[in-house]
């Protein structure tokens, strides 16, 4: 295990409006406040978009299993922002439900909210990480610095 410590920063509350693509407006957020670290919370809801549910076999490098989903779904999730060369990475997991299915996973692509997602952004200060492309799982990984 890896660690670096450092502090709660700025906090800032968020309120998605339908339609809006979820990555993208959370990306323009960190881009105007300059967020280099952060967690989020959020609940709403989802319309459509992409969920990778882990993989579809496990080796390394892993093949995503991806599935689309539509016609709305309740999603409550967490996850992290760290800035790199290539600007903020966003990182989010959450679980749906809709009627008696449940998927969790990996919110991905141009998923659209439905209605509203609440969320609230904590800035981590002090933090020395970051988001690399690891070059063994392909994936773009937290890095300690």
């Amino acid at each position: 295990m890896q660690y670096t410590k450092g502090r709660v920063g700025r906090v800032f509350l968020l309120k998605f409006e339908n339609n809006d693509v979820l990555i993208d407006e959370i990306s323009r957020l960190a881009k105007k406040e300059k967020i280099k670290a952060a967690t989020m919370i959020f609940l709403g809801a989802l319309r459509e978009g992409t969920l990778v549910t882990g993989p579809k076999k496990p080796v390394i490098p892993p093949e995503p299993n991806k599935l689309i989903f539509k016609d709305g779904w309740e999603v409550m999730g967490i996850g992290t922002i760290f800035t790199n060369k290539l600007g903020p990475q966003i990182h989010i997991h959450g679980s749906m439900g809709k009627k008696l299915k449940v998927m969790t996973g990996c919110v991905r692509d141009k998923s659209k909210v439905f209605l509203v997602i609440e969320a609230v952004v904590f800035e981590l200060e002090g933090v020395k990480a970051t988001k690399e492309i690891d070059p063994k799982t392909g994936l773009n990984l937290l890095k300690i610095l």
